[in-house]
């Protein structure tokens, strides 16, 4: 698992939860009846021992993991390395291979996975053999059934001669996967639980089903089981590793309680700094971020374009919908000179899309940003939450793809928003008192018609509103480095109160671009 020293962080925060008590039936596989046709397992069985383990009380303590592993700093824990020469699902032809995480240090909860061959699900049996401790002393005997932390699949996604990491599912309900050329930094989740409430939760995968691939296969399916203390739930996982790697999700969730707010196709990220926000500084490196935006696009068919922040206390922003398009966290800067980064590479970052596939019905897409002191920290969350309430009782099913990619720009047909500034609100040399409460944001957009506009910008004109306050002025400049248009918007609230400001290009009654979007509050 490539930059995972971050990571561990949250998603360590699961250890809150726990393994719950779990009827013989939601446990054990049914046994064969002599005569009888082998029972092929499927997502159906998930979901049986889903729905059987919400009915049993949720524990919140997890089992304690020996002592040489519980003392186990991150370091220490990383240095424990599966056996390549012990990989799984290898045999004829595959073209994916399983390995697994070791407990220890963050990593308390130990899953269950099995492989599922011609329907028989068959657990993989941990062993000391399969891991090469490095520097790390265990000095007595680890229990024989001990589980594992998680798991990784690799493939051939890069090279058809080497077996790269394609996915991973560590800790909570989190998983990264990659498509190729890129490099780890945004993560997806099974489901968030009030995210960005004092009593967040963290639920769970506690069992795993991979179906053994045949010869030669482009994709892998598996499948999951959620608990948590509100909700449990079963999920299928559907992989296509390429040039842009396609997860396909289907899941069904089984509310524990009411009165929780369910993120749905749930993106975790790192905001740090960038050049719309230069409050944080003493570093090399110009610009600090896993994801810079948010893309969205509304039943409506509008696509919006929010950047991200690092903001000074917890913020949420509300983005509400009949029936979302599609929503991502976007990596939209690739210029190494934005970054200057030879070791994590920030420009591979990949942006994850979520398209749901089927209604989805009315909610909203929730962004939540928290503030972050470093890059260590993934302090971005963004999701979907329906407008009606869970029910106790009510099953609820969604279906999506998530798609991870370098470059999504086939996604919107119009220009884009490729960097946002802010400024003070006067003309460069001017003698203009700037005023409390203002403030000037310069917004670059390029791509769709705009180089066909620029022979003659007179056409173009920059749309700007603001839900408070006033827009004093706005204009517009050609911008020749991206074939585009650099919009200049100045606003003035009360000082200490805050905006919403939006802003768009239009030749005539055409909409040129997307809509750009930011929140900003006057000091």
């Amino acid at each position: 698992m490539q930059d995972p020293n971050r990571r561990h962080v949250v998603a360590g925060l699961a250890a809150g939860a726990a393994l719950s008590l779990v009827p013989a039936s939601a446990q054990t596989p049914s046994q064969p009846v002599p005569g009888q046709p082998v029972p092929q397992f499927g997502f159906d069985d998930v979901l049986k021992r889903a729905r059987d383990l919400g009915t049993v009380p949720f524990e919140a303590t997890p089992p304690a993991l020996p002592e040489a592993l519980a003392q186990l700093g991150f370091d220490a824990w990383r240095d424990i390395r599966f056996r390549p020469d012990k990989a799984l699902l290898g045999g004829e032809g595959s073209p994916f291979r399983l390995e697994m995480f070791h407990l220890g240090h963050l990593y308390p909860r130990p899953v269950t996975v099995n492989i599922v061959r011609e329907g028989i699900a068959t657990p993989v049996p941990y062993s000391t053999a399969l891991f090469d401790y490095g520097r790390n002393k265990i000095d007595k005997p680890l229990p024989v059934n001990l589980g594992f932390a998680g798991f990784r699949l690799h493939n051939p996604l890069n090279r058809p001669d080497v077996m790269d990491e394609v996915i991973a599912f560590l800790g909570a309900s989190y998983f990264r996967f990659l498509g190729r050329k890129q490099r780890y930094g945004m993560s997806a989740r099974g489901l968030t639980v009030n995210a960005g409430m004092a009593e967040e939760e963290f639920p769970f995968f506690r069992e795993f089903w991979i179906e053994a691939p045949t010869a030669g296969a482009s994709r892998i399916t598996l499948y999951a089981l959620l608990d948590g203390a509100s909700v449990t739930g079963g999920f299928r996982f559907t992989l296509y590793p390429g040039n842009e790697t396609v997860v396909d999700v289907d899941m069904t969730l089984f509310p524990r309680r009411a009165g929780v707010k369910l993120g749905i196709a749930p993106l975790t990220s790192m905001f740090f700094t960038s050049q719309n926000d230069r409050r944080l500084s003493g570093d090399f490196r110009p610009e600090l971020h896993d994801s810079d935006g948010l893309l969205l696009h509304s039943g409506t068919g509008e696509w919006i374009w929010r950047p991200l922040r690092n903001p000074v206390s917890l913020e949420l922003s509300t983005f509400t919908d009949k029936e979302t398009s599609g929503f991502g966290l976007l990596q939209r800067d690739r210029i190494f000179e934005d970054y200057q980064d030879l070791d994590l590479a920030y420009e591979l970052r990949p942006s994850y899309w979520i398209e749901p596939r089927g209604p989805w019905g009315e909610g909203r897409v929730e962004l939540v940003e928290l503030p972050t002191a470093d890059e260590t920290n993934d302090n971005v969350v963004a999701a979907w939450t329906a407008r009606d309430a869970i029910e106790v009782g009510k099953p609820v099913s969604y279906s999506y793809s998530v798609t991870a990619s370098l470059n999504l720009t086939r996604l919107s047909p119009g220009g884009r928003v490729s960097k946002t500034f802010q400024t003070q609100a006067r003309s460069l040399g001017s003698d203009e008192v700037v005023k409390p409460g203002s403030r000037r944001f310069l917004i670059d957009f390029s791509g769709g018609d705009l180089a066909y506009f620029s022979a003659d910008p007179s056409l173009v004109s920059v749309v700007p509103t603001s839900t408070n306050g006033r827009i004093t002025r706005s204009f517009l400049v050609p911008n020749p480095h991206i074939a585009g248009f650099r919009a200049a918007v100045d606003v003035e609230v009360e000082p200490g109160q805050s905006t919403d400001l939006r802003a768009f290009l239009r030749a005539g009654n055409r909409a040129l671009t997307e809509t750009w979007t930011f929140p900003w509050r006057a000091p």
